[in-house]
């Protein structure tokens, strides 16, 4: 037998949950299910940065030059790749390459900052109505720089930014220093992000999974989905390991499972995983007072309260929820470079996780091309979080048949062909 359901969201990590959310107060019905533990998958490990200022997509002009020198030293490189010749694989590679290019930025730039600000104006209002103890703090993301080179383009980052409404200051040396005391005496200069802010993601995704539950939402964890049917244009049947559901409207945010999800929907769906890595420590007798990116070494580094977390590394294609210990050192390493850090600090947790990178580093959000009662939100890469709840709200928009108050043409399925 059959259970009946109004809004069936499959993943229930930071975008599942940010959906249900914003449907639940909208007054509909909501049924949330997760292979695994609602709000404990790659969101709740990640760096927890809010950044409305990352509008640039993933695949931009120089990226594939710059990861082929960051692969000549690998010790260092924040970028990996998975050696295979799985077909799937192969092709998104070369179309990730082609979408590295100008026209891929001019197209996904405004709705990337619409998205984000959205985002950022949503998380602030969000922990102020609920009250949510989540070690929010808005002081912006500050960019350290050891180099001149490094310096000089995060500074025409920052130019570029600002040209599209991001706030940024510039420090040289002795202003870098005197904003964050945490940083080595080598630090020369610093790019700061103004209205960024940062959070401790696990506590935040758990305080928004149990306001979701005490909203009505029915849930249902470790609770795998094993095919669809379809018919008619919509999908009828979602099967999973405990039962059949029928539903009227259904949203896809598996993240970075999601190809494989949908595999009975016949959707391309061009998403490869992207593995990250946390190392989560003791606070600091010099804590850090801003949520940092260490620029050569592309190390994200948030204090959150009693801990300081490390965050790093991208490695294209590995499914792989296994910390790998080496890099979880290199981590540490890196950091060591730029702050001042206690000799010995307890390590609490390491962590490893999965970014959803679709390929052409765009978000996937809008209704399937095929089905009318489906809705997808994926593909966020390593903005899952920060992107969350203005991609809550826009597919909850959707689905009670309202307008975005932007387009979403760059971020629907139909734009791969």
């Amino acid at each position: 037998m059959k259970s009946k359901h109004d809004v069936l969201i499959i993943g229930g990590g930071p975008v599942g949950l940010s959906c249900a959310y914003y449907l639940l107060k909208s007054g509909r019905k909501v049924t949330l299910l997760d292979a695994k533990e609602i709000g404990k998958g790659s969101g709740s490990g990640n760096a927890g940065h809010i950044v409305p200022s990352h509008i640039i997509p993933l695949a931009a002009p120089g990226v594939v030059t710059s990861a082929l020198k960051w692969m000549l030293d690998p010790a260092h490189s924040p970028f990996g790749m998975k050696v295979s010749l799985d077909p799937n694989y192969l092709m998104w590679l070369l179309r990730f390459t082609l979408a590295c290019s100008q026209d891929n930025v001019t197209r996904s730039l405004e709705p990337l900052n619409q998205l984000g600000q959205l985002s950022a104006k949503n998380f602030a209002q969000i922990i102020a109505e609920e009250k949510f103890d989540c070690a929010y703090q808005e002081k912006g993301l500050l960019h350290l720089f050891k180099t001149e080179k490094a310096f000089h383009e995060g500074q025409h980052e920052g130019e570029f930014m600002q040209k599209h409404g991001i706030p940024v200051s510039v420090y040289d040396k002795t202003k870098v220093h005197e904003v964050e005391p945490a940083a080595l005496d080598d630090v020369i200069g610093g790019v700061h992000f103004t209205g960024d802010a940062h959070l401790n993601p696990a506590v935040f995704l758990n305080l928004l999974k149990e306001r979701v539950r005490a909203m009505g939402a029915e849930m249902l964890e470790n609770t795998s989905v094993t095919g669809f049917e379809s018919a008619g244009g919509k999908v009828r049947v979602v099967r999973t390991g405990k039962g059949a559901f029928e539903a009227e409207q259904v949203i896809l945010a598996a993240g970075a499972l999601t190809p494989s999800v949908a595999k009975d929907l016949k959707l391309n769906i061009p998403i490869q995983p992207a593995r990250g890595y946390s190392l989560t420590m003791s606070a600091n007798k010099t804590m850090p007072s801003h949520a940092l990116i260490l620029g050569e070494r592309r190390i994200a580094v948030s204090p959150m309260g009693d801990v300081l977390r490390f965050t790093g590394r991208l490695e294209v294609g590995n499914y792989s929820m296994e910390p790998n210990p080496v890099w979880i050192q290199r981590i540490e390493n890196s950091a060591r470079e730029y702050l001042r850090l206690d000799e010995k600090q307890d390590v609490k947790e390491t962590w490893a996780g999965l970014r959803p990178t679709a390929k052409n580093g765009v978000p996937i959000i809008g209704k399937s091309p095929k089905h009318e009662n489906l809705f997808l939100a994926t593909g966020h890469a390593m903005l899952g979080l920060s992107l969350a709840p203005g991609t809550g709200l826009v597919v909850s928009q959707l689905l009670n048949g309202q307008q975005p108050a932007f387009s979403l043409s760059p971020m629907r399925l139909e734009r791969f062909g």
